[in-house]
């Protein structure tokens, strides 16, 4: 129970850092705009969407190592349901 609890606060410290984190890139970023380089804004972008898919992908990783294992574990119970059954009839 402790170790929820600890687990919690960390999220909700954490979180509370990161928005902001958001404030000042985008402060950042509005100043490099009108300062006319826009090269900061695409970098940005592209590490807010790399930050979105991460996610994304472990979710989908956990699902598939998933989806793998209930594969391999129904296949090995079809070979001793046909195992059985081939001694049942013999």
């Amino acid at each position: 129970m402790k170790r929820f609890f600890f687990s919690l606060l960390l999220l909700v410290v954490t979180t509370v850092s990161s928005f902001a984190q958001c404030a000042m890139c985008r402060a950042s970023v509005e100043s490099t705009y009108n300062d006319g380089r826009y090269l900061s804004g695409s970098g940005l972008n592209t590490g807010i969407l790399y930050l979105l898919a991460m996610p994304y992908l472990i979710v989908g990783l956990i699902a598939y190592l998933w989806y793998r294992q209930s594969r391999k574990e129904h296949s090995r119970k079809m070979a001793i349901w046909q195992r059985l059954r081939g001694v049942a009839h013999s």
